[in-house]
């Protein structure tokens, strides 16, 4: 008999895009005002000084300046841009 067996579907096969989530600009680094430092979903990263959140929760800099991780009040993680820390070189450009 030649017969050959009917195939079978194949129940995997989907996978979805990645959401490019995590930390933009991380610690010690100069930022200019409106760059993005972390795009999360929730609040893994709370806002400091010079840093402003977007709906989606994500942070983002309101001002130019250096990136700062500093933990806080209940172990909350905060993300603040400090103005008056900008690297020499940076400042020259």
């Amino acid at each position: 008999m030649a017969h050959k067996k009917a195939g079978g579907s194949s129940r995997n096969g989907r996978d979805s895009a990645g959401q490019r989530l995590g930390v933009k600009k991380f610690g010690g680094e100069a930022i200019a005002a409106g760059n993005v430092i972390v795009r999360q979903r929730g609040t893994k990263f709370y806002p400091g000084e010079g840093v402003g959140m977007g709906k989606d929760h994500t942070l983002f800099a309101t001002r130019d300046g250096q990136v700062a991780f500093k933990t806080g009040f209940k172990r909350r993680t905060f993300v603040s841009v400090l103005a008056d820390a900008i690297p020499a070189a940076t400042a020259a450009e």
